[in-house]
This record gives structure tokens, C-alpha cells and sequence, in this order.
């Protein structure tokens, strides 16, 4: 089972930036979806990006603009890189993946963010 560590989440003023990584285990990683979720206090978690492994994005439309996913099977990572941010992005964002013999989304252990207004 591929294993996913998160990192570079913390607090940031509104209007700041940070990026967040995710580093997979596992040899298969450039054929598996990748994404990024959050969840805020008290509300369903929530889709944030996907990259594909043809290198395909798709945004929830409440970050367009501003957040960019990326991937580097070189370094099996998974980036999101998160500019303008709002208050109500504060949640814990997890990374994901999506195996390619599978249709479920496996996650992370999530890396908190906070934006402070």
C-alpha cells in the first residue's frame, strides 16, 4: 500500500502563500492519480486539486486561480502550491492517491493550515 507523508502546512496571513509536498512510497507512483483534499472544522472533506498521471489538473472552483497542483514522479511528489490564501481555506488539507487498479482515494495522515485574517 502506498504510503504518503505531507509536509509544509502552518500559519500564514491572508493574502500569503505556501506550498505543501507530499511524498509517496511505492514504485508505481507516475501511474496513480494524485490529489489534494481538506477538511475544516465541523465540515465535510472536500476536493481540493487532482492531477492525473497524464498530468491533467482539475480544481475545486473555490481555489481556482490561486492553488496549482503539481507532481514530480522523479522525486514521487506531489505539490500544492496555495497563493492568495483566505481565511476559509484553514482546514487540514491530506494527500491522496488514487491507485491505478483502483477507484478509491487513499490519504494521508494531513498537515494543518491556518490563515489568519
Amino acid at each position: 500500500q502506498v504510503q504518503l507523508v505531507e509536509s509544509g502546512g502552518g500559519l500564514v496571513q491572508a493574502g500569503g502563500s505556501l506550498r505543501l509536498s507530499c511524498a509517496a512510497s511505492g514504485s508505481t507512483f507516475s501511474k496513480n492519480a494524485m490529489g489534494w483534499y481538506r477538511q475544516a472544522p465541523g465540515q465535510q472533506r472536500e476536493l481540493v486539486a487532482v492531477v492525473t498521471s497524464g498530468g491533467n489538473t482539475n480544481y475545486a472552483d473555490s481555489v481556482k486561480g490561486r492553488f496549482t497542483i503539481s507532481r514530480d514522479n522523479a522525486k514521487n511528489t506531489v505539490y500544492l502550491q496555495m497563493n492568495s490564501l483566505k481565511p476559509e481555506d484553514t482546514a487540514v488539507y491530506y494527500c491522496a492517491v488514487r491507485p491505478f487498479y483502483s477507484v478509491q482515494w487513499y490519504w494521508g495522515q494531513g498537515t494543518q493550515v491556518t490563515v489568519s485574517s
